[in-house]
């Protein structure tokens, strides 16, 4: 029986790669998308090269958009055994706390920390029913307080914040194999990160894979990179 895998922002960059590795290990891949269009493009992409993914729409930022994917989820699988929390904006790189204006900082966090949230919420009773789940959340270099400066406020105080809640929903869990952890991916290149960035999107997307098929004995509420635990 194929494990049950959802992917936010599944159709390009980091998710993407995420996707095709987490199918490449015998998953069935639910790459989600805010466009299904797009996410039916690069998910049929991925199915001609003999890989089981289909698309399905979720806007994180929407609660009924999450609803209905926990709903088709349900009636078409009955379960979802890993849930990678990839989808993210970053909209203030140039700007300063001083000057964040409120709605920026209010977009970010409806789409980086809400968004978790919510999708946590729908997916875990799921999770704890079958007593078995994996939670990734994709976080972020620039939210580790240790290192924090005035680098993008509103996307780093948002993936400071998803650390917290990662922390939080491992806290809450009692009984049962369930492991969810946060990692950074580091510099990437995407659209987000860049063509400079120093790293492909399946380096990327490796910690993801790695901590989507962690053994029962595995780490729950840490923050990886490359494997290997970082500081807050």
């Amino acid at each position: 029986m194929a494990t049950i895998t959802l992917v936010t922002g599944g159709n390009r960059g980091i998710g993407l790669a995420a996707c095709e590795g987490l199918a490449k290990l015998g998953m069935h891949v639910l790459m989600g998308s805010r466009d299904l269009a797009k996410g039916e493009t690069a998910a049929s992409a991925l199915r001609q090269r003999g890989l089981e993914v289909e698309a399905i729409q979720v806007d994180v930022t929407d609660a009924e958009s999450i609803e209905q994917a926990r709903q088709t989820i349900q009636n078409q699988h009955g379960r979802l055994d890993v849930l990678v929390n990839n989808a993210a904006i970053l909209i203030d790189e140039t700007s300063n706390i001083m000057r964040l204006p409120i709605e920026i900082m209010r977009e970010t966090m409806e789409a980086n920390f809400y968004g978790p949230l919510m999708l946590c919420q729908a997916f875990l009773p799921m999770m704890q029913q079958q007593r078995y789940g994996r939670v990734v959340n994709v976080s972020s270099q620039a939210g580790q307080l240790s290192t924090m400066g005035n680098y993008a406020p509103a996307y780093s105080i948002s993936k400071t914040a998803l650390n917290a809640l990662t922390v939080m929903f491992a806290a809450a869990m009692h009984g049962g194999d369930i492991k969810i952890n946060a990692m950074c991916p580091g510099w990437v290149r995407t659209d987000m990160g860049g063509r400079n960035a120093s790293r492909s999107p399946e380096e990327g997307a490796d910690t993801i894979v790695w901590l989507a098929t962690l053994p029962k004995d595995g780490p729950t509420g840490g923050f990886f990179r490359d494997r290997k635990p970082v500081a807050w």
